[in-house]
C-alpha cells in the first residue's frame, strides 16, 4: 500500500509542523474505517487530525527514521506483533491512564503500557454449510487431522494474521506440537495458500476447498455483500483454550509533539462512543468490555475467546515464522 496523507481539512506536507490544535496519526487502517472515528473527535473536540497510511513495517520504519524530528503524536494498527515490534525498536512510549486501564482488559494491552488495544479481532474457522457437518469441526489442531486431507484452506503464512495465531500454539502447545499441527496443516492444503481471507471464502464457496482460518469481519464484510453465501463461522478451540484473539491497538509515539493530546486521543478510542463506531465500521468486536458488539456481529453467536496477553504474538513471532517454514508453510 502506498503511503497516502491525508488531512481532514485537506491535503498537507509530511514535514509540516501540527499545531496545538493539530494531532498527526500514522494508521495502517484503511481510510474508510478510520477517518469516520477521527471525524467524530474533531466534531466533539474540535481537534483536527491529520493523518498518514501506509502498512504497519513502512510507518515503523519512517518513524525510527525521522527520530526526534518525527510529527507523529500516535502509532495506530493492527496485530499486536506489530504494536510489539513497534515498542522493540523503542518508538513508543508508556502511558499511565487510569481511563485506558478501566477500558482497556489487561490481555489487550501491553505489560509496559506501551500500547494498549481499541478493537478485539476474532480469527476462527470458516466452513462451507453445504459440503461440512459443524459438528465434525472442533479446534484448529484438529485440522491437521486426516479427515480434512485436501478439503483445507489457508492463507499465506507471509501474513501477520497468521504468524501470531502460530505463536500463541507455541506458547500454548509448546514449538513441537506446534509443529506437527502447522505440518498437518500444509498436508491437508486443497490448493496453493491464498494472499487473503477473501480470496479463501471465494475458493470455499466454488467448492475448491471446504473449511478454513479467516478473521471474523472479512466473513462479516463478504456476508454483508451477500447474505445467501453458504458459509458458516465455527467457534474454535472451545473446549480447551478459546478462540484466538488480536487487537487493532494505539501508542503514543516516543517524541510525540503533543503526548497529553495524544493520550487524550487514546482515551476517547477506548470510551462507548468511539468503540462502537469502530465496532459498527470495521465489524469487530469493542474491546472495552461495557460496549456491545453491532447486531451483525452479534449475530454471529458468543464464544469462549483464548486469555493468552497478546504480546504473545509479537514475542513469538519470529520463532512462529521460522516454524512455518520448516513446516513448509508459504
Amino acid at each position: 500500500m502506498a503511503a497516502t496523507l491525508v488531512a481532514l481539512s485537506g491535503l498537507w506536507g509530511c514535514s509540516e509542523p501540527a499545531s496545538e490544535n493539530e494531532l498527526v496519526v500514522y494508521t495502517s487502517r484503511n481510510d474508510h474505517l478510520i477517518k469516520p472515528v477521527f471525524d467524530a473527535y474533531t466534531e466533539e473536540t474540535g481537534i483536527t487530525i491529520r493523518y498518514i497510511t501506509d502498512n504497519a513495517s513502512a510507518l515503523a520504519a519512517r518513524i525510527k527514521a525521522e527520530g526526534e524530528r518525527t510529527p507523529a503524536d500516535l502509532l495506530i494498527t493492527v496485530d499486536a506483533g506489530n504494536l510489539w515490534n513497534a515498542a522493540e525498536m523503542e518508538l513508543l512510549q508508556p502511558v499511565e491512564s487510569v481511563v485506558l486501564d478501566a477500558n482497556v482488559p489487561d490481555s489487550f494491552t501491553d505489560p509496559n503500557k506501551q500500547w494498549f488495544g481499541l478493537t478485539k479481532r476474532a480469527r476462527t474457522i470458516v466452513y462451507s454449510t453445504e459440503r461440512v457437518d459443524p459438528d465434525k469441526l472442533s479446534s484448529y489442531e484438529a485440522l491437521a487431522q486426516p479427515e480434512w486431507k485436501g478439503r483445507l484452506c489457508l492463507r499465506t503464512s507471509k501474513k501477520v494474521y497468521n504468524q501470531s495465531l502460530v505463536a500463541t500454539m507455541i506458547e500454548r502447545l509448546g514449538t513441537e506440537q506446534a509443529e506437527a499441527v502447522v505440518s498437518g496443516w500444509v498436508g491437508n492444503l486443497a490448493t496453493d495458500v491464498f494472499s487473503n481471507d477473501t480470496a479463501l471464502m471465494e475458493a470455499i464457496v466454488a467448492g475448491q476447498c471446504d473449511v478454513g482460518i479467516v478473521n471474523t469481519y472479512y466473513f462479516g464484510r463478504m456476508k454483508r455483500d451477500n447474505p445467501q453465501l453458504p458459509l458458516s463461522l465455527f467457534w474454535a478451540n472451545q473446549e480447551v483454550s478459546g478462540v484466538h484473539i488480536n487487537i487493532s491497538g494505539g501508542a503514543v509515539t516516543k517524541y510525540a509533539p503533543h503526548p497529553e493530546q495524544a493520550k487524550a486521543l487514546l482515551e476517547w478510542m477506548t470510551q462507548p462512543e468511539a468503540q462502537h463506531l469502530l465496532a459498527e465500521i470495521n465489524l469487530e468486536y469493542p474491546v472495552n468490555p461495557t460496549v456491545e458488539s453491532a447486531e451483525e456481529v452479534k449475530s454471529w453467536g458468543d464464544f469462549r475467546e483464548d486469555d493468552l496477553n497478546v504480546s504473545v504474538a509479537g514475542a513469538l513471532q519470529v520463532e512462529a515464522v521460522k516454524l512455518m517454514d520448516r513446516a513448509g508453510y508459504r
